[in-house]
């Protein structure tokens, strides 16, 4: 067996012991990007190695293999690794202000490193690769979220509770019914506010001044679900009037590199006969469409809706020397 099907194998074991109801086959080709005739010949190893292996079928009809008792603790693979991830997870955290989650993944980190045999040598080979990373500046708002506020954010949302706010420049608190939390560029909470609507908004939790979480419970918005949230908009924008299909087309020119993004969870690629590619998605906020569409020139079109594409026609320049 070779060194890299080795660490494969104790990779297999590790994930068939920690999840519950083990690992099937199809797991095992998408964990490890290979065929399913491969992911068989993994199983066969992985029986013929470990002898606690146990095979179950389960209700879905899938067959799982699963290790019992399997003390993989001392088969930890190379710290390093583990050490780096959380690292970066931590500077990511920072530059966002999200302090809380800082602080979470470096207690992580730290208490990866206390189970470490050669703690020192570990934060000496780690230290070797975070310095050689660096990270790509782009402009944008540099934001912090207080802790305080956060932390009273994440009590609500357990409860569901309703939160007492004093927002951006208002004089008087506002109650809110938080729904969950946006993370990006800025931190937003989708939340409602009775005294005034009944559907979910976004609020900026770095204009969040004070919060306190109250003892009254509330029932969430019926059929409510962040991430079907967030697929409304584009970038953060929620406005129900522009809502609809987005339809653009890049040229034969962009359409590989267009491919290669993901303008929306929900989009749908096709590729066009003479090499464009048509791109779809429902969503609103046109604004921020607009703003990311600018950098691609006259490279892309739209198709619909028609008042984004009045907005974008008129200002799609040939003279860019590169696209996104």
């Amino acid at each position: 067996m070779s060194f890299s099907k080795a660490q494969d194998l104790i990779r297999l074991a590790q994930l068939a012991a920690a999840r519950r109801s083990g690992i099937s086959l199809e797991e095992i080709a998408l964990e490890f990007e290979v065929s399913h005739r491969t992911a068989q010949r993994m199983t066969d190893a992985l029986e013929e190695t470990f002898g606690n292996v146990l095979v179950e079928d389960g209700e879905d009809r899938k067959r799982r293999w699963r290790l019992i008792d399997p003390g993989l603790d001392r088969l930890q693979l190379r710290h390093e690794t583990g050490v780096e991830a959380l690292e970066i997870a931590v500077r990511g955290a920072e530059a966002e202000g999200r302090l809380r989650h800082a602080r979470a993944l470096a207690d992580l980190r730290e208490g990866l490193l206390a189970q470490a045999p050669s703690r020192s040598r570990i934060e000496t080979d780690a230290e070797a690769v975070l310095a050689a990373m660096g990270q790509v500046t782009r402009p944008g708002p540099k934001v912090s979220v207080e802790i305080d506020v956060l932390d009273a954010i994440i009590e609500a949302l357990r409860g569901p509770l309703r939160l007492s706010v004093r927002y951006n420049q208002d004089d008087a608190n506002r109650i809110l019914e938080p729904h969950g939390v946006l993370l990006g560029h800025r931190t937003y909470l989708a939340a409602r506010d009775p005294a005034k609507a009944n559907e979910v908004r976004n609020f900026r939790i770095d204009l969040i001044r004070a919060a306190e979480v109250l003892d009254q419970s509330f029932p969430l918005q019926e059929g409510f679900s962040i991430v079907d949230y967030a697929a409304r908009s584009f970038g953060v924008w929620q406005d129900p009037e522009q809502y609809g299909e987005v339809i653009w087309r890049f040229t034969p020119e962009a359409a590989e590199r267009a491919a290669g993004f993901r303008f929306h969870p929900r989009q749908v690629l096709e590729p066009q006969d003479d090499g464009s590619l048509v791109v779809r998605f429902e969503a609103s906020g046109w604004l921020e469409m607009t703003w990311h569409l600018y950098q691609w020139g006259n490279k892309v079109e739209v198709i619909a809706p028609e008042p984004l594409r009045a907005m974008v026609d008129g200002y799609r320049r040939s003279d860019f020397g590169a696209m996104p």
